[in-house]
């Protein structure tokens, strides 16, 4: 099954709702900016896609951290973010290290928020969980002659 990068984010903004983003922020959760709090499910979900690493930086607002940031990098200097616009001006994302995915959200936090918006993706993309493909190794760019 092949997907293009429009097609899964339609699928991804047609998807979030209250119940996909952070339990803990879910009360500040709004359609007129559906992709506020959904980072983290997100890339998770996009890299079960698509391969790649998970990234995360940290939101400050005047220079104090009070979130932190998830996307993903799919090859050197290819970077995703489906969830940048949820920002207001006062929140900046700063930083970015590369982070491990785990091999399972099994007992993990997000765990549920998760599994409900991968299943809601797949679904829009006519794919099944049994059925996902797996993602292809993403390969770094050739170098300049």
């Amino acid at each position: 099954m092949t997907w293009v990068l429009s097609d899964i984010e339609r699928a991804f903004r047609e998807s979030w709702s209250a119940e996909t983003c952070t339990p803990e922020h879910r009360d500040r959760w709004h359609p007129g900016n559906p992709a506020r709090d959904q980072c983290g499910v997100t890339a998770m979900v996009l890299c079960d896609l698509l391969g790649g690493r998970l990234v995360r930086g940290e939101v400050h607002v005047d220079g104090v951290r009070v979130d932190y940031h998830w996307w993903n990098r799919l090859g050197e200097g290819v970077e995703v973010d489906l969830t940048r616009e949820q920002f207001a001006p006062e929140e900046v994302v700063v930083g970015g290290v590369l982070i491990e995915r785990p091999p399972s959200l099994r007992g993990m936090r997000l765990e549920a928020e998760y599994e409900l918006l991968r299943a809601k993706v797949l679904a829009r993309l006519g794919a099944t969980p049994e059925r996902t493909p797996e993602p292809e190794p993403v390969a770094a760019p050739a170098p300049a002659p």
